[in-house]
């Protein structure tokens, strides 16, 4: 018997013999010894398709408008699906959103991505100065891998998101025509009111209001303007621009003092105190919350309210289940001074900021997502979702469905910088057509008349560290002269005195200086 080792060589001769004989006789008798060439691939055979891109994880904190989303509905199935993206969203109330952020900014527990709806807050500023924030320029570079970023944004858009000339951030784009200062137009016509056109005008049709039982229970429980916190909150500002407040003011030093510390501010401090005095501002003005306002407002229980025009259709619809007539119109004001009493915005929102934690590869794919957020598609998707499921074409304007009106809103804009639209939030995604060209008429003026807060944008380091030891005082003593509790002498003596802090003082003269190098002037 052979052994083992012997048999599996003469095996292993014979097949290479057996194949050598199978090549001989490849050459088809021309006596070459060269292998047969391979089959020609067929040229009608489909590519191998290319293995599908993974969805990117992105995890955003943001604010909450409206009722918690499904993040499984139809309208995120379809963000995520044309984003690539599984989202994994920290939604947080609106009226909450800036004290959790701020205890975020302290714990330095911060999440992938913070979208804060104002880029202003000393807190959010001071992180991003001690680097909880990436700078996003070196990545953006010449906008070249980044064209929606380069050309769908608001001008100066980036500068508002500026910290010593550092982006940190990416807009939460909206438009500059937003906040409107709404009243019951059929209010005003059922007790012979002429429209408003001055701030003093104002106030007298809010006394007539709440002084009448309009709603006919027969008591007199009509409110006038609401907001929540320290005067009417988004709306104060507006206010404050028909006294005079938004126009650059500067003290003897040529520093240019912040808006609330204006004389003007004072001026509309005292407005209010009479206003609260005649009932066109509620007792409770100090304790209520955004969404007890916007139900009042919408329910036919007050009579104004300062919010985005495109809430108009909505709340006039809700508002006529009850009242039939129920209008509502956005008014022009002048102040005492020939001021209007509207404030424009920069066209930023706030802005989404990527935590130092994220690693530098992990942050390129999140500006690969934040800029096709910035599409004129996905910004169409964020105002009107899907056609047939969320809106449908009538007389050439898109209308909001059932399921639309719930599903798209101001929450499900809160994932995406979107591309700049002058008119976003006056349009109303529910509305008809003849509606919306109506209500653009109504405020084609705003852009036009209205004012941007100068200290938007620029930054004064010794603001940021004294502001907040005297706001939360500061807003004390607003509310104590408003009701009564001390009179408007002393609360001018308390503004004053704050104004000649030598901090202050130095403060004053850093935002002169910013908006010089903003402005170019």
């Amino acid at each position: 018997m052979k052994p083992l080792h012997v048999k599996r060589l003469s095996m292993s001769l014979s097949c290479l013999l057996a194949i050598s004989m199978l090549a001989a006789c490849s050459d088809g008798g021309s006596g070459s010894k060269t292998a047969a060439p391979a089959p020609a691939a067929d040229p009608k055979a489909a590519p191998k398709a290319a293995e599908p891109e993974k969805p990117l994880t992105v995890k955003i904190f943001a604010g909450l408008y409206n009722d918690a989303p499904d993040m499984n509905n139809a309208y995120w199935t379809e963000w995520q699906k044309r984003t690539n993206s599984k989202l994994e969203m920290e939604w947080v109330p609106s009226g909450d959103i800036d004290t959790k952020m701020d205890l975020v900014l302290a714990s330095g527990d911060l999440p992938e991505i913070l979208s804060s709806p104002n880029a202003n807050r000393p807190s959010l500023i001071n992180a991003a100065k001690n680097g909880a924030f990436w700078d996003l320029g070196p990545f953006l570079g010449d906008f070249k891998e980044y064209p929606n970023l380069k050309n769908n944004l608001a001008k100066d858009a980036l500068k508002y998101l500026s910290v010593d000339g550092k982006v940190y951030a990416l807009p939460r784009s909206r438009s500059r025509v937003d906040l409107g200062l709404k009243i019951r137009k059929d209010w005003l016509d059922k007790l012979n009111i002429p429209v408003p056109t001055t701030l003093d005008e104002y106030a007298a049709a809010l006394k007539k209001i709440t002084d009448a039982d309009l709603d006919g229970n027969g008591k007199k429980d009509t409110l006038g303007i609401i907001g929540q916190g320290v005067v009417v909150d988004d709306g104060t500002t507006l206010f404050a621009a028909g006294f005079g407040a938004l126009n650059p003011t500067y003290n003897e030093e040529g520093g240019m003092i912040e808006t609330r510390l204006t004389p003007q501010w004072d001026d509309m401090i005292a407005y209010f105190r009479q206003m609260y005095s005649d009932g066109g501002l509620p007792k409770e003005f100090s304790v209520m919350k955004r969404t007890q306002n916007e139900e009042l407002f919408r329910t036919g229980k007050a009579a104004s309210y300062t919010n985005s025009i495109w809430w108009d259709d909505e709340w006039e619809k809700e508002n006529r289940k009850t009242q039939p007539d129920a209008k509502i119109l956005n008014l022009l004001l002048k102040g005492p001074k020939g001021d209007y009493a509207l404030e424009l915005q920069t066209g930023v929102s706030g802005g989404y900021y990527i935590s130092k934690k994220v690693p530098e590869a992990r942050v390129k794919q999140l500006l690969k997502y934040l800029e096709q957020t910035a599409s004129q598609e996905m910004t169409d998707f964020a105002y009107y979702g899907i056609e047939g499921v969320h809106y449908k074409v009538v007389d050439g304007q898109k209308t909001l469905t059932e399921q639309g009106v719930k599903e798209v809103n101001v929450t499900s804009k809160g994932a995406g910088v979107l591309a700049y639209s002058k008119w976003g939030k006056v349009i109303s995604a529910s509305g008809s057509k003849a509606f919306n060209d109506a209500k653009i008429k109504e405020v084609e003026k705003f852009d036009e008349l209205g004012l941007v807060d100068p200290f938007r944008g620029i930054i004064s380091p010794t603001w940021l560290n004294t502001w907040p030891k005297y706001e939360s005082e500061w807003k004390t003593m607003e509310a104590k002269a408003i009701v009564g509790q001390i009179s408007m002498d002393e609360f001018k003596a308390y503004t004053a005195k704050l104004r000649a802090l030598p901090e202050m003082k130095k403060a004053f003269k850093e935002f002169s200086d910013a908006y010089k190098t903003f402005t170019g002037k």
